[in-house]
């Protein structure tokens, strides 16, 4: 064993043997952001490396922006034959977003699978946070991939982070990918600030 000492680095290494962590199943949670198009283009690197096979999984959650809020939905005695048409409306709604969401998914699985990569898809309805670590578990997926949005301080304790619970509920090892930051000048800065206002 040989110790490198790199300023704040302290890298180990065998000298005769090099280590490799080999990951066979994938699961991959996406959603509609542009994290996910990194974490496609991430998995199908890596997939390819390892000759692993693929899972992508939608969680719809009532916190999609294409959620079908079924509040104005409550049974009215007053209006029964509005309420029916309502609920059968509603119904309709949600069988037209699951086909999309099962499109987009097998578009996206087709399009990974044309790399010769097994690929599966999956769409769930629930929490994607326990869902994501349940299907890890069920799968028996050697590696969780996902997207991290970067929220921070007040923004992660009142909206979560999917990746930090996933980090520490998996039954697996987690990659979280994400976006590099692209720096503007200051000039920039204060003109979006004055385009936002």
């Amino acid at each position: 064993m040989g110790v490198i000492q790199n300023q704040q680095w302290i890298i180990c290494f065998a000298k005769s043997q090099t280590a490799r962590i080999m990951f066979k199943k994938i699961l991959v949670a996406i959603d509609n952001s542009d994290i996910s198009q990194l974490v496609i283009k991430e998995v199908e690197s890596l997939a390819l490396a390892m000759d692993a096979s693929v899972m992508l999984v939608y969680v719809q959650t009532s916190f999609n922006e294409q959620y079908l809020n079924p509040i104005l939905l409550q049974p009215d005695s007053f209006y029964t034959n509005l309420h029916t048409e309502a609920m059968q409306d509603y119904m309709k709604q949600w069988e037209n977003l699951k086909q999309e969401k099962i499109d987009w998914l097998r578009s996206l699985s087709q399009k990974i699978s044309n790399h010769g990569i097994k690929t599966e898809f999956t769409l769930n309805f629930g929490d994607p946070s326990r869902m994501i670590c349940e299907l890890a578990q069920s799968w028996n997926a050697d590696l969780i991939m996902l997207g991290r949005r970067g929220h921070s301080g007040l923004s992660e304790l009142f909206l979560g982070s999917v990746s930090n619970y996933v980090l520490h509920h998996a039954p697996c090892s987690v990659l979280t990918v994400q976006p590099q930051e692209v720096t503007t000048s200051p000039e920039l800065k204060q003109q979006e600030k004055f385009e936002a206002v």
